[in-house]
Formats: structure tokens, sequence, C-alpha cells
């Protein structure tokens, strides 16, 4: 990854659907592909509900009715965010300037890496 970072107003920007500088695509590579994308995903999420969240809880009425609405309202929004969570972040490199797929191919090759790794680590602690 290189040396760029958003800052936090940009990553909330990124978050909501947000285009980030030029500068900035190769971040959006690794944050789609790395080996926590799917935690980071699930943090994106989690950000975007935030404010329907707050506005659930700051309704009038009981709060057990007000906090199972937000709990309920969570749990729906999660699903449906991981359920698309694939095509979501292969359009966020597409808006950032990469080629449709290059996520999942940058993921695949990340995880053959890892196996191939671990393999060879394992053949090298058998055959000592």
């Amino acid at each position: 990854m290189g040396k760029h970072r958003p800052n936090a107003l940009q990553w909330v920007w990124y978050t909501f659907g947000g285009k980030l500088p030029a500068h900035l695509s190769e971040w959006v590579l690794h944050d789609v592909t790395c080996r926590t994308w799917v935690l980071r995903h699930l943090l994106r999420a989690l950000t975007q509900l935030t404010p329907l969240c707050v506005a659930v809880l700051l309704l009038p009425g009981p709060l057990y009715i007000r906090a199972s609405s937000m709990v309920l309202g969570l749990l729906v929004g999660l699903f449906y965010s991981m359920s698309a969570m694939v095509e979501t972040n292969e359009h966020r490199l597409i808006k950032h300037g990469h080629a449709p797929g290059i996520g999942r191919e940058t993921r695949a090759i990340h995880r053959d890496l890892r196996r191939t790794t671990r393999e060879e680590a394992r053949r090298r602690r058998q055959g000592h």
C-alpha cells in the first residue's frame, strides 16, 4: 500500500459512497482487498447506519421500543450490506479508476499466496 491514506473527513465521505482524490486510489484497492476487507466493509456499513440509529433513539416513545427498533434496523441493514458486499466493493474500485473484476482477482491472489505460504511453512516444520 502507498503512503497516502484518507483523512477522517475523506474516509467518512468515502464510506457514504463519495469518490476520493486520485492519489488515494491505491489505498481504495488495499481497503477492499486486504486480509481484513470484510471487517472494513462491516465498519463502513455500521458507520452508514449510525445516523439512522441515533434518529430512532431520539424519537419519542418507550425506550424498549426505540432500542428494539434500532437493533432490528441494524440487523436488516447489515444483512443487506453483507449480502451485496462483493458487488459494492467492486463498484468502489471502478469508481476510483480500477478495472472491473480487479477486487476479486486481487483477493484471490492474496488468498492463494497466504495458502502457499502456510503450506510451505508446514512442510518445513514437518521436514525437520
